[in-house]
């Protein structure tokens, strides 16, 4: 076992009765269960900054979370992050309705700016928190923009497609009211949601404040939660403009898919950018 490994489970009294096992489903950090006297735990080994950012989000999570279960940090050191591990359970209705009335009470959580006092990162991609008061510039400033010009200097994107998504992230103040930013886990796609004995769980954020849609629409970017979530989430009418909404808040992740993993991705981007041209 790595030395600094073994001297941070010493500092949080965790003796080992086995070795690491790899877990399925770390495609950014390298992650295992490990077995230990005081029980089961889950270890993930990546960029020390990274592992910062992402305790320093579970930990916010926790702390605002009434409905909704977040693993506890247990000790995080040079690289390595220890988290309570949760025994997971099949989903279902009643669970994915536990789901949106959690979530909506995490986005009731309301900051004074659109940000977060740190940066984090949306896997491997660094993620600019610098707050803003206005949540359109902060969508255009701090996420399509960059995001967009890092997708074209790798040559995943042509200069046609770029002017197309600068003129969206240009007319968001058209239409997108300012609204006062929500506390998001900011990665919440279908994988970092767990169902568990004590109750819908939420795993690896990159958490900062914004549009509450966000997390919606990255619950829906690969599947949806189900009509049960989205009841009991909006407990009454989805707001009229949601599937324009979607579309919005879907074209980050699928940027910056594009530029983790590569060009299989342009087609979905550019489907996403013709989706929300139709609403213009």
């Amino acid at each position: 076992m790595d030395a600094t490994l073994s001297q941070l489970l010493e500092s949080i009294d965790l003796i080992p009765t086995g070795d690491l096992q790899s877990l399925s489903g770390g495609d950014i950090a390298a992650v295992y269960r490990l077995d230990t006297r005081q029980g089961q735990v889950v270890i993930k080994h990546d960029d020390a900054a990274r592992l910062l950012g992402e305790a320093e989000g579970l930990r916010t999570l926790r702390s605002a979370c009434e409905q909704l279960v977040v693993p506890e940090v247990l000790g995080l050191s040079a690289g390595w992050l220890v988290i309570e591990s949760l025994n997971t359970v099949p989903g279902g209705p009643q669970s994915s309705a536990a789901l949106g009335e959690g979530l909506r009470g995490l986005h009731g959580v309301i900051g004074d700016a659109h940000g977060w006092h740190q940066d984090n990162a949306c896997g491997r991609t660094p993620q600019s928190n610098a707050p803003l008061s206005d949540g359109r510039a902060f969508q255009r400033e701090r996420r399509l923009l960059p995001l967009c010009d890092a997708c074209y200097q790798q040559g995943l994107l042509d200069s046609e497609l770029r002017g197309r998504i600068e003129r969206l992230a240009q007319d968001l103040e058209s239409w997108l009211p300012d609204a006062p930013p929500s506390l998001l886990h900011g990665d919440l796609w279908s994988g970092n949601v767990l169902f568990t004995t004590k109750g819908p769980a939420i795993i690896d954020p990159a958490v900062y404040r914004h549009y509450p849609e966000v997390d919606l629409a990255m619950l829906t970017l690969f599947g949806s939660p189900g009509e049960a979530f989205f009841d009991a989430y909006w407990n009454g009418d989805a707001p009229a403009d949601w599937p324009r909404r979607e579309a919005l808040f879907q074209l980050y992740p699928l940027l910056n898919h594009l530029l983790l993993f590569g060009g299989g991705y342009r087609s979905t981007v550019e489907r996403s950018v013709m989706r929300l041209a139709t609403y213009a």
